[in-house]
């Protein structure tokens, strides 16, 4: 990624919002963050993956964009927050079903809020991750290297953007998930192919 100041975000939804389904949702939302103000957006296809925890729901369509935005890392989720808004979305639970789900992944390399801290919810073992939200941005977002619904969708537009932390790419955390993981997450046919 050339663009030291490039925001990476993940987009999800499992659910019919005011827009319609999941992958309508999606293109809608991209739209509006365009209208926002992100300027350069690249997005990645859109991908179908199982619900997690599984069966908690109807399965995902998610998709990864690069975009620039004017202010820094706060500003942005701002907008992302307002934009999943006006899509219906309430932040009731986590990981539970989404009209739409607009997470900020990374900005270009920065290490948020310090090294320190991010390494320590990197850390969390996943039962503890359920339990504990972190009460300030962590970027980048500290389960990235895990998510295989982020990562296969990222390396369509982003293969080569760098872990501030863990020093791998997008590829080389991608290589690194197990091969039942990264199959789960499916490319969906192209409208009109």
């Amino acid at each position: 990624m050339s663009h030291h100041n490039d925001f990476v975000i993940a987009l999800g939804a499992n659910l019919p919002s005011p827009a319609g389904a999941p992958e309508v949702t999606l293109r809608a939302a991209i739209d509006r963050l365009t209208r926002r103000g992100a300027r350069g957006m690249r997005v990645s296809r859109f991908f179908r993956t199982p619900c997690f925890p599984p069966g908690a729901g109807p399965d995902y369509v998610n998709a990864a964009a690069v975009m620039r935005l004017d202010g820094g890392p706060e500003e942005a989720l701002d907008c992302l927050h307002a934009t999943e808004a006006e899509f219906g979305r309430e932040r009731a639970r986590r990981w539970g079903r989404r009209t739409l789900d607009l997470d900020l992944i990374a900005h270009g390399e920065q290490v948020l809020p310090d090294r320190a801290t991010h390494d320590r919810w990197r850390g969390l073992p996943p039962e503890s991750q359920i339990a504990h939200t972190p009460d300030r941005l962590i970027l980048p977002h500290p389960r990235l290297q895990d998510r295989a619904f982020v990562l296969v969708p990222l390396a369509d537009v982003a293969p080569d953007w760098r872990h501030p932390v863990l020093g791998k790419t997008v590829r080389e955390m991608l290589l690194a998930l197990p091969h039942e993981a990264l199959s789960e997450v499916v490319p969906l046919p192209v409208q009109g192919a």
